[in-house]
């Protein structure tokens, strides 16, 4: 256990304003600040920060204490975890008395999993840059993807072997125990008791929490298994430290320059967050092509008010601007649509254009959610009145999860104007429907959270029947680029 002159010393050294503001974007209201609640649905700013006192708290929910309780709090760690955890970010020297194992084996649970996390990072991002696979074919596809070395070092991109166990021998080589392997996804049991490694032949992208620590991982696989196939990508399964509904790809490299430019953009895909920031535009995260969920908004939420959600311009992208869009809207959050020019995503999108022209586009293109929507229905819906009524019924559900008042009479008075509607009547409408649109919103987000429930479970289902021959042979002849790579790694 930790001594107190160490647990004093770090206490005084811990800055609550500096601790605070890692998680919660904090505006200056005279001698103390104020921003969002992390701990609850926070609609108004009502959490408060005291530098001179050294502690925080929410005069809506209560919650609050120094820095020390605030990251407990955050992190879900322990009193003693919490400690180290600023000791290490103030780089103070902490020194441990001998604890029991039990209590030992307490703390160190989660310690464990991100532990060996961190060590599977840097294993694959070793091989990426070190072993003559992960060079020819690893490698070959990021230099495809035209990524800097600084970018794959930013984003700590990886390579895993062609190999059912060439990760869990490492890690046992490492010291590392097997348990952790299972309970972190990075492996799996097989029914004859066979551990297998999870990720096999692919190029690796470690998913960051918000704190920087390795939660997860996303391997895509390069050979011809893509022809056709629409899971290219393996994601890790639930753990005790990572849900798919909680997490975003990319937040921790992110979240300053969100504060900073108060908004943020959403893509769907790792690539696009990675040629963003390649281009120059850093305030960006993924959410891997699914639906957001309620965690999601709110972590962005701290940080931002604001969202543009960045899709391309063709029928899917359209699909994928309208979805989860009104999850946002009952948030509070201001959102605006972006559709690229045909043919392009966020990720060609940017490796045509700096930062400043990317900027430019988006300013003269984006378009507030609302007006978006109600005018691409109307195109939709010509003259149909049947159609038209649908229409209505539409855009009045998404105008009723706006918990702001004003800025709901604004939208109705808009898009009155747009569909030749009366203004009363769509505030009617709106009144009715409020509390039922909310119900079904979430109703729709349960449906979505278990639709990927589902869809993980059928993928490591495959994964487990994958037989023991190697896909590298299995190479697609007709693809140059995987062939040349294939020739290149048997050089």
């Amino acid at each position: 256990m930790l001594d107190q002159i160490t647990i004093d010393r770090i206490i005084d050294a811990a800055n609550i304003v500096d601790v605070v503001s890692e998680y919660v974007t904090l505006r200056r209201a005279g001698a103390n600040y104020k921003g969002l609640c992390p701990f609850h649905d926070d609609k108004t700013p009502s959490f408060h920060v005291s530098p001179a006192k050294g502690i925080c708290k929410c005069f809506a929910c209560g919650e609050g204490g120094n820095a020390v309780h605030f990251i407990m709090k955050m992190e879900q760690l322990s009193y003693i975890e919490a400690l180290k955890f600023l000791g290490k970010k103030y780089g103070i020297e902490i020194e441990e008395k001998e604890i029991t194992p039990e209590q030992r084996q307490q703390l160190n649970e989660r310690e464990a999993m991100f532990n060996i996390n961190e060590w599977a990072s840097q294993y694959y991002h070793k091989l990426l840059k070190e072993n003559p696979d992960g060079i020819a074919i690893g490698m070959a596809y990021f230099r495809s993807r035209g990524f800097r070395d600084d970018i794959i070092e930013k984003f700590r991109l990886g390579f895993s072997l062609d190999s059912f166990d060439a990760l869990s021998k490492s890690a046992a080589q490492a010291g590392y125990n097997t348990d952790y392997l299972l309970k972190t996804g990075l492996c799996f049991q097989k029914d004859n008791g066979q551990i297998t490694d999870r990720y096999r032949n692919r190029v690796m992208f470690p998913w960051f929490n918000v704190s920087g620590k390795v939660v997860a991982f996303g391997g895509r696989v390069l050979d011809s298994r893509t022809k056709g196939v629409s899971q290219k990508y393996i994601n890790s399964p639930e753990t005790d430290i990572y849900s798919k509904g909680r997490e975003l790809y990319g937040i921790y490299q992110a979240k300053k320059q969100i504060a900073k430019d108060d908004r943020v953009y959403m893509v769907e895909g790792y690539t696009d967050v990675i040629s963003m920031h390649q281009c120059g535009i850093e305030n960006v995260v993924a959410n891997s092509g699914t639906a957001l969920t309620e965690p999601q908004i709110r972590l962005l939420h701290r940080y931002t008010n604001n969202i543009t959600l960045l899709y391309d311009g063709d029928e899917a992208g359209i699909h994928a601007a309208l979805r989860g869009t009104d999850m946002l809207l009952a948030e509070g959050m201001n959102v605006k649509i972006l559709l690229l020019p045909d043919g392009d995503d966020p990720d060609s999108f940017a490796r045509k254009h700096n930062a400043t022209e990317f900027r430019e586009y988006v300013e003269q293109h984006q378009t507030d959610f609302i007006i978006f929507k109600t005018n691409l229905l109307l195109k939709d819906a010509g003259r149909d009145p049947l159609k038209r009524a649908q229409l209505t019924q539409s855009i009045v559900y998404s105008i009723s999860v706006i918990p702001d008042e004003i800025l709901r009479s604004a939208y109705v008075h808009e898009c009155a104007e747009l569909l030749h509607q009366d203004e009363a009547l769509l505030l009617r409408e709106i009144s009715k429907n409020k509390q039922a649109a909310l119900e079904q919103l979430h109703k729709q987000q349960t449906i979505e959270l278990e639709r990927q429930q589902r869809l993980a479970q059928n993928v490591e289902k495959a994964e487990d029947q994958e037989n023991t021959e190697s896909p590298i042979s299995q190479q697609d002849p007709q693809d140059p680029f995987l062939s040349h790579c294939f020739a290149l790694s048997r050089t």
